[in-house]
């Protein structure tokens, strides 16, 4: 099946983007079009409008910010090039080896951070480590510029927090988050397909052996990449060892998970605690899984 006609928009500035958007009601945005062209072939969305933003100039960089400890990300860096980046790596190990998780190469060449964002898959694995390293969010329309968070990010099932006028414009890490290791993990029917339930997890351990900060987080589990408060929590104080990260996994089992024709609630419950324990195990390491 092909898709419905549409009107084809090729801006080359951010302000034409945000002019287009802000002047049709029934547009989406084409970036790297992993997600979209295939909806659109299955009908499953029927744009009057499509604004193609591979042309506009400033989105596809990543720079160090100093001044304000970030490192920023433009909406149009390809998968491909996050895997690449030795400045992200620095900042945050997980992305490369999340990364290779995408699909294959041919779809990581095309894919983009800021699509992955907008799609919000739960099970995606972009979502999951942005939420994870506490990222900040980009929103511009033709009239406003505003930050989100990414926690706030997520509104519902595939619906993020921006607005039919805006665009999603860039992406900022800590540039030095001071975590001690990383660890990332995930289960799918085969390498490439989606995950059925997919951890992240960061330690902070100091020379005792001690955790000082944890961040837990799953993905494919409930409607929404989600964070664990409750499992990081049991984990501040204690030694990086077997019991802690037991006590975690067990934590993370309680999630509210998704069920449906394939796999049950109780199975993706058990899949986020035998994944967030393995994660754990990684991050423990201080070891660069990249």
């Amino acid at each position: 099946m092909k898709s419905a006609g549409f009107r084809y928009h090729d801006p080359q500035r951010i302000d034409d983007l945000l002019s287009l958007l802000g002047r049709f009601e029934d547009a989406k945005i084409l970036a790297g079009g992993q997600s979209l062209m295939p909806m659109m072939n299955m009908r499953f969305v029927q744009p009057e409008h499509v604004i193609d933003i591979n042309g506009v100039q400033g989105l596809d960089g990543i720079h160090a910010d100093a001044a304000a400890g970030k490192l920023r990300i433009g909406a149009m860096v390809r998968q491909k090039t996050l895997m690449q980046s030795a400045a992200l790596r620095a900042a945050c190990p997980m992305v490369p080896q999340a990364v290779a998780h995408v699909g294959h190469f041919q779809t990581r060449a095309r894919g983009t951070i800021g699509g992955s964002l907008c799609h919000l898959d739960p099970a995606a694995e972009l979502p999951l480590v942005m939420l994870l390293h506490d990222a900040v969010l980009t929103v511009q329309s033709a009239t406003e510029v505003h930050q989100v968070d990414m926690a706030d990010w997520a509104l519902a099932y595939m619906l993020p927090a921006i607005s039919p006028d805006e665009a999603l414009i860039e992406v900022a890490l800590p540039l030095a988050p001071g975590w001690t290791g990383s660890g990332f993990v995930e289960f799918a029917r085969r390498h490439g397909d989606f995950a059925i339930a997919s951890a992240g997890c960061l330690l902070d351990v100091d020379d005792r052996n001690i955790i000082r900060r944890a961040a837990i987080a799953v993905g494919g589990v409930a409607q929404v990449p989600t964070r664990l408060p409750e499992a990081e929590a049991l984990l501040v104080g204690q030694p990086a060892s077997a019991p802690a990260f037991a006590a975690a996994s067990d934590a993370a089992r309680k999630i509210d998970a998704l069920s449906d024709a394939y796999y049950t609630a109780a199975y993706r419950q058990r899949l986020a605690g035998v994944l967030v324990e393995r994660a754990l195990g990684q991050a423990s390491k201080g070891t660069d899984h990249g």
